[in-house]
């Protein structure tokens, strides 16, 4: 599994596909060329993981939640709901029809990158949500600024 790095844009077309920007596309370098495409349960946005990123996730939730638990399966049912997509040769990936209404018909997308997989974005959806920066600072140094040794303050 890749660590992806960046946040990149890109065009779709009017079948549905976008070519994975290079950039991307050089760091899953030896990557098989399937990905999973899925909903976010967090924004108004597509999920994008590697074929080999998102098994490894549902292994992970499998050993995680119980499947006799009827909130478990939910949430499993609810997590692993995607669509396999395959690179195609010019390196574009085809969006599914039933997933492409959360990027608002939008020719111009972003990807953000998360490590282990990336988020696609509508472009203007994407700007709107993250111009205003104003208190993350603060809310960086709340979670992340104090060592686990430190006393706090």
């Amino acid at each position: 599994m890749s660590l992806i790095i960046g946040i990149e844009y890109c065009k779709l077309d009017n079948n549905g596909r976008f070519k994975l920007p290079i950039a991307i596309k050089k760091q899953l370098q030896g990557e098989d060329c399937r990905f999973v495409i899925k909903p976010s349960i967090y924004a108004d946005c597509l999920e994008l993981w590697t074929y080999a990123s998102f098994e490894a996730e549902i292994e992970r939730l499998q050993k995680e939640l119980n499947p006799y638990s009827i909130e478990d399966r939910k949430l499993l049912r609810v997590l692993s709901a995607g669509n396999i997509v395959e690179m195609d040769t010019s390196d574009r990936l085809v969006i599914p029809n039933e997933q492409r209404i959360r990027l608002k018909s939008s020719k111009d997308l972003v990807i953000q990158s998360y490590g282990n997989f990336m988020e696609i974005w509508d472009h203007d959806t994407y700007c709107r949500i993250n111009d205003n920066v104003d208190g993350y600072a603060e809310k960086i140094d709340e979670r992340l600024g104090r060592v686990d040794n430190e006393p706090e303050k």
